[in-house]
């Protein structure tokens, strides 16, 4: 059988840290103040790591007594290691602060996740700009707590192709929401004063001219609106809902 030959490549590496340091040593030998230990599953012992330039091993027990110590630094955040320098790549895969302090630069992988940044985002402005004038003002309603009725298309267009633009994800889970619409009626109930807070957002109260009672308490920590919505979603609700509608 054909043995598959190993291919070595040269590898960079970048510390994870946004704001990284011009200049980082990172620990090179197990100690006290820097343990650098690798729990070795075949064997169940935990081994020390040391990178030592004239040894073929980053494990401890495997180097002889002539190791010969060298200092590991990131430049600008980087760190360039040649394919001919394998027992660095095998110390820095093995080192405790791998994924951690640093993490190999993967420009493929890196490739594929903007992508897919990319495609969500794109998705989410074709989303947006497609959203009827009635969707539009439901979305701003739940995302904005806006009154859409004191702005202009124009304007409730930009600030959502904005977000979308922004909050990709998120403005996707909103529109795929069931629940938009009754959401952004409900917000709108609130927007035309048919309903109303009191005693400091504590309670849910009706305000059209035959009907001035309390519909809900809200609780210590949950949302009113959530909790109208809950409310008009019941079936022995309808009626109020529809009556509210006719009332906009």
């Amino acid at each position: 059988m054909k043995k598959t030959k190993k291919i070595f490549v040269d590898k960079q590496y970048k510390l994870t840290s946004d704001a990284a340091p011009l200049s980082f040593m990172l620990p090179t030998r197990n100690n006290k103040r820097y343990p650098l230990m690798y729990f070795d599953e075949d064997t169940g012992e935990n081994r020390a790591l040391r990178y030592a330039s004239n040894q073929k091993s980053p494990f401890e027990d495997e180097q002889d007594g002539n190791a010969l110590l060298s200092p590991i630094i990131f430049e600008d955040g980087f760190l360039h290691v040649p394919k001919s320098n394998q027992i660095l790549q095998a110390f820095l895969h093995y080192h405790p602060l791998n994924q951690k302090k640093f993490i190999e630069v993967d420009k493929a992988k890196d490739a594929e996740s903007e992508v897919e940044d990319l495609m969500v985002e794109a998705d989410a402005l074709l989303e947006a700009k497609s959203l009827s004038i009635e969707q539009l003002e439901n979305v701003c309603r739940v995302l904005f707590n806006k009154d859409s009725s004191k702005v202009s298309t124009s304007e409730l267009k930009r600030d959502v192709l904005v977000y979308a633009k922004n909050n990709p994800e998120d403005f996707l889970d909103v529109i795929n929401d069931p629940e938009l619409k009754i959401q952004g009626t409900v917000q709108q109930f609130f927007d035309q004063g048919l309903l109303t807070f009191r005693k400091s957002n504590k309670e849910v109260w009706f305000s059209t001219k035959t009907n001035k009672t309390k519909m809900l308490n809200v609780p210590f920590g949950q949302d009113g609106i959530d909790l109208v919505v809950s409310y008009m979603k019941d079936d022995d609700n309808i009626e109020t809902l529809k009556h509210l509608e006719s009332l906009l």
